[in-house]
């Protein structure tokens, strides 16, 4: 299966990364960096959600609303297009980061700042635009296959995280349970910025196929 990074490769991952790096105003080469490392950790953490019979309910009814069907994936130009962001995605992207990651998005921020090399405010904002696009990559999906319960929603993400479900998982883990000293921050970067380069797992096969790759 293609990798996150031949994800990134697409015309649409072209689009989000010459988007965000001029929005941002970070490299291109450290954005494509940053959402390596974004995209697989906001899977794990709603794998990690849809785990329990609540958490699964909660994804299922949210990927149910509208502004979670996939369209992101065909106005992504326009999103990261003009004068910035759309505030209506950087405000669905918080809320989602919010739910997701309960309150620790800094910690999460924070890995990927150390992980890309870019500044902690850029990490934040390419993580709102990262949870809305997976919304939407996962909402289109759901659709697809009709994924209605909480096994149907735990095999989809499982699927798109592919071999790195497990790792990802104990990276997540290990974010949410920080007390933000920047010790286990440090660590969970390093690992995450020895592991990008191979992460040729399920989730770019899936999102690949979404984006017409």
């Amino acid at each position: 299966m293609s990798g996150i990074l031949d994800l990134l490769n697409s015309d649409l991952g072209k689009t989000l990364i010459s988007g965000a790096s001029k929005q941002f105003g970070q490299d291109e080469g450290k954005t494509t960096s940053a959402l390596s490392t974004a995209l697989p950790l906001i899977l794990g953490a709603m794998k990690n959600n849809a785990s329990t019979p609540e958490g699964a309910s909660g994804l299922l009814s949210a990927l149910g609303n509208s502004k979670h069907s996939g369209g992101i994936l065909d106005n992504l130009g326009s999103v990261l297009g003009g004068s910035g962001v759309d505030e209506d995605v950087l405000t669905d992207g918080a809320g989602i980061l919010g739910h997701v990651f309960g309150g620790k998005e800094e910690n999460v921020a924070q890995a990927v700042s150390k992980s890309s090399g870019i500044d902690l405010n850029s990490a934040m904002n390419i993580l709102k635009v990262a949870g809305p696009l997976v919304m939407g990559a996962l909402g289109k999906e759901t659709r697809q296959q009709g994924v209605s319960d909480q096994n149907g929603i735990g095999n989809l993400l499982g699927g798109m995280l592919g071999g790195e479900s497990s790792s990802q998982q104990s990276l997540v883990n290990q974010l949410l349970d920080a007390d933000g000293d920047g010790s286990v921050i440090d660590d969970v970067a390093g690992m995450l910025l020895g592991g990008n380069s191979q992460k040729k797992s399920g989730l770019g096969g899936m999102l690949g196929g979404l984006f017409g790759k």
